[in-house]
């Protein structure tokens, strides 16, 4: 079968798509200079600096406008993730009116997963509580590296003690679901170096450890101006030792860079690789809902300004698109191949509405090569293929 040849294809039941929801909050007090992000340095010295309330609004009545425009099916949320820029940077007052307004138009799983990411260097005991109390389940800190040179050289505003710092603070909060954002193959990093930094964040006992490789992408100023990074084989070594390391000390490697404990995946994550369906709402967030006619796509404004000016209406939004039909295996395949269980057959028939026949066809050479196997209950990818999951991807296209 080819890619045109799709007439067939089942009809896609939303109802049975789970559904989660990401907030976007795009300011920082500073713009590191690998980010990619939609994040905007502030004008001002500190967070007073953010229209607080105002964002808010703009939230409460994007919301309104999602589930005003096309919503296909009521479904529970199951996880909600703020992202950014820097969301911790808003008061506990803020975020718990924003997620009591959303309770008040969305149906909430009992077991919600809620996360907040946060700045080491923006947070103290107070904010984790009022956090806490607001209703946030889980947190995500972008640690980045526990070495202080290293965190210069990242342009982060924390140094090692305040990631110590608030990891105590935030399990004195009542927080026993954390993740720690980790990178290695850092500027002038040694591969004993890196060991030295996950064995400092292991120190920490998250139940979660995201860990990846610096890349340096488009548009950032580390794509301008690039640092000296570790040779090819020297990252090679420090992804073959973190992998090992992170094994002994009890984390189970579920997707490309996650590591989790058991219990502990992060489900908002898995919402995204496993193609379900989420609404997006803040300056430049991104949603993907499905209907019988197909999976669409919008992104909103990522200015702030223009976002505040616009939200709510339909002029606050930037693309809105229907995915073609053709470009749904490919985007499943994007997501789900990142996981080490990869994905059963009849996932991918439900998430698209396409006919597996279609799939196995694109993934027979894969398959050749040693980059994936196929059984009767699905697919899933090889060592060789998480390790050369572009490889595999580009074979897709």
């Amino acid at each position: 079968m080819k890619l045109a040849e799709l007439s067939a294809a089942p009809a896609l039941d939303a109802s049975k798509i789970p559904l989660a929801l990401y907030v976007h909050f795009p300011w920082c007090v500073r713009k590191c200079p690998y980010c990619d992000f939609n994040s905007h340095a502030l004008r001002g010295a500190s967070a007073s600096d953010i229209p607080e309330d105002a964002y808010i609004d703009a939230l409460l009545l994007d919301l309104d406008f999602e589930l005003s425009s096309e919503l296909p099916a009521p479904r529970a949320v199951s996880s909600i993730f703020m992202g950014g820029g820097t969301p911790s940077l808003f008061s506990g007052r803020a975020l718990a009116r924003f997620l009591d307004g959303a309770a008040r138009r969305l149906s909430f799983a009992a077991d919600i997963e809620i996360t907040l990411e946060a700045n080491p260097g923006t947070v103290d005991e107070a904010h984790f509580r009022d956090y806490r109390a607001a209703g946030i389940n889980r947190l995500s800190l972008g640690v980045q590296s526990m070495d202080a040179v290293q965190l210069k050289r990242l342009g982060r505003i924390h140094d090692p003690a305040a990631v110590v710092s608030a990891v105590a603070v935030a399990r004195r909060a009542g927080f026993d679901n954390l993740n720690l954002d980790l990178m290695f193959a850092l500027p002038q990093q040694t591969p004993s170096e890196a060991d030295a930094d996950l064995a400092a964040a292991l120190a920490l006992s998250p139940e979660h450890l995201s860990y990846y490789q610096l890349t340096l992408e488009p548009n950032t100023e580390f794509a301008a101006h690039p640092p000296p990074l570790p040779v090819d084989d020297d990252a090679w070594a420090m992804q073959e030792r973190g992998l090992q390391r992170l094994a002994a000390a009890g984390f189970t490697r579920y997707e490309v860079s996650a590591y989790a404990r058991k219990g502990r995946r992060a489900r908002h994550n898995l919402n995204y690789w496993r193609f379900g369906d989420y609404l997006g709402i803040g300056a430049g967030a991104h949603a993907k809902i499905s209907g019988a006619n197909g999976a669409r796509r919008r992104a909103r404004h990522k200015h702030p300004k223009a976002y505040l000016e616009t939200a709510g209406s339909a002029g606050m939004i930037q693309e809105d698109r229907l995915v073609a039909r053709e470009e749904l295996v490919f985007e499943f395949c994007m997501n789900a191949l990142r996981l080490d269980e990869g994905f059963a057959w009849s996932e991918f028939e439900s998430r698209t509405g396409l006919d597996r026949a279609l799939l196995a066809a694109a993934l027979a050479d894969a398959q050749a090569r040693g980059l994936v196997r196929i059984g009767a209950a699905g697919i899933a990818p090889t060592a060789l293929g998480l390790q050369h999951l572009n490889t595999l991807l580009t074979g897709l296209l």
